[in-house]
């Protein structure tokens, strides 16, 4: 994979944390979350969840300090798709 330099972050810069999926798929870098943005479809694309966490990406990709705004709007487009799998609860129960 090639890595390309985009203002400080690249593909494999660390989100702010891991997002983990019900699939059990993790989102943790800038490039698994422009991966998982490409696998929307249009329709969803169009959904305004969607549209603001891929807005706060590309803010974050211009302006670093944003990464955790971007991590946390894209915590929410996959909580509001029902994809986001729960915490684990501390103590286990």
């Amino acid at each position: 994979m090639k890595e390309i330099l985009l203002s400080g972050l690249t593909i494999v810069s660390p989100l702010a944390f891991p997002l983990t999926l019900k699939s059990g798929q993790v989102i943790e870098t800038v490039g698994d979350a422009a991966a998982y943005f490409g696998t929307l479809t249009e329709e969803k694309r169009g959904h305004s969840h969607w549209k603001i966490a891929v807005k706060m990406l590309n803010n974050a990709l211009d302006q670093p300090a944003y990464l955790k705004t971007a991590t946390m709007s894209l915590q929410t487009a996959l909580l509001l798709e029902g994809v986001l799998a729960s915490p684990l609860t501390v103590g286990g129960g």
